[in-house]
């Protein structure tokens, strides 16, 4: 599954990357833990911000040629 930053972070558990809003997460060859992408994906307690979300991914149709 893919994410996009919806607010602006820096995740601690990846060397303090910083991850602008709109980028993909994770970058690189970071592989966070489920953990990890459950805490950023729920609303912060001290920041009450949520900093990623799932992004849907569509399945496109294949056209025949015919």
């Amino acid at each position: 599954m893919s994410y996009k930053v919806i607010n602006r972070f820096y995740d601690k558990e990846d060397n303090n990357t910083l991850y602008e809003v709109g980028e993909d997460y994770p970058k690189g060859d970071h592989k966070p833990t489920k953990k990890r992408i459950e805490v950023l994906a729920k609303e912060h307690p001290k920041y009450k911000c949520v900093f990623i979300e799932a992004v849907k991914e569509e399945k496109k149709a294949l056209l025949k040629k015919e």
